[in-house]
């Protein structure tokens, strides 16, 4: 939208306090008002986080299994997993899926080797399914999430070492 109009500065205002009133770390809207008519923000605040990759494509809608991540003992619970190097962290904020729908089973299980770019798992954003990409090749260690949890930008989702 090339002019900014009250409605718009309000939103986007109405928009950072919904980012500090829940803690989120980041919020992206992207509205369509007509052919050339369109309004994209992106409202986030400076947290330090690992480097991520954005992957985005689109699947069938998705309803929460109760399933609970699995967690190995090879690392103390102790240790703060955002800070492992080998962490996974989540590229935008969303619903963690371990499973491409209800009833299937898990993309990957602890002890489970995956090659680069293999789908790890999806977070739902905005009606919209993203698959995320194993960052590298390796074995998974831990999953650091439960199917149909929540998570913000940067947390850590999984370990691959």
């Amino acid at each position: 939208m090339s002019k900014t109009n009250e409605a718009d500065v309000a939103f986007i205002q109405a928009l950072a306090e919904l980012l500090d009133a829940n803690d989120l770390t980041e919020l992206e809207v992207k509205r369509e008002y007509g052919d050339n008519d369109r309004l994209n923000v992106r409202v986030s605040r400076a947290k330090e986080a690992a480097p991520v990759m954005h992957v985005a494509a689109a699947a069938p809608a998705h309803a929460p299994a109760a399933a609970p991540a699995a967690v190995s003992d090879a690392a103390p619970a102790s240790s703060d997993p955002s800070e492992d190097p080998n962490a996974l962290s989540s590229p935008m904020v969303g619903t963690a899926y371990l499973a491409p729908e209800p009833g299937a089973s898990q993309f990957v299980k602890v002890g489970d080797k995956v090659s680069e770019g293999q789908t790890v798992l999806i977070i739902e954003a905005m009606k919209t399914m993203n698959h995320i990409p194993a960052p590298k090749a390796g074995t998974v260690k831990r999953i650091l999430v439960d199917d149909g949890t929540p998570v913000e930008y940067g947390a850590p989702l999984m370990i691959i070492e």
